[in-house]
């Protein structure tokens, strides 16, 4: 079992920067690959950033790619998004996800837990 807890959302201008942590709690942490999603209100939830277990490897949507950068630390259990540029269109609910696997990392389905999420909205 893992629980997740997002932080770091806010309201910030357009251009503004953000990052988003999300601890999670138990042992096996560093086994699982992480990605966060977001969801709009009205939208489906979206793929937004994924890495592996070991952190090596990333993958981004095409709309952050060079302004969204994620990362985590396996010491202390907490993956991040940093966020540079940010636009009014990246307003949406934050979520972090963990992975057992790295087969779907761009789906919502390929994730075995889910945080509650945390707000980012940005203003014109």
């Amino acid at each position: 079992q893992v629980q997740l807890d997002e932080s770091g959302g806010g309201l910030v201008q357009a251009g503004g920067s953000l990052r988003l942590s999300c601890a999670a709690s138990g042992r096996t942490f560093s086994s699982y690959a992480m990605g966060w999603f977001r969801q709009a209100p009205g939208k489906e939830r979206e793929f937004v950033a994924a890495i592996s277990w070991s952190g090596p490897s990333t993958w981004y949507a095409d709309s952050v790619k060079g302004r969204f950068t994620i990362s985590r630390d396996n010491a202390k259990g907490t993956v991040y998004l940093q966020m540079i540029d940010l636009k009014p269109e990246d307003t949406a609910n934050y979520y972090c996800a963990a992975a057992r696997t790295s087969a779907k990392l761009a789906t919502t389905s390929g994730y075995d837990y889910w945080g509650q999420g945390t707000q980012v909205t940005v203003s014109s």
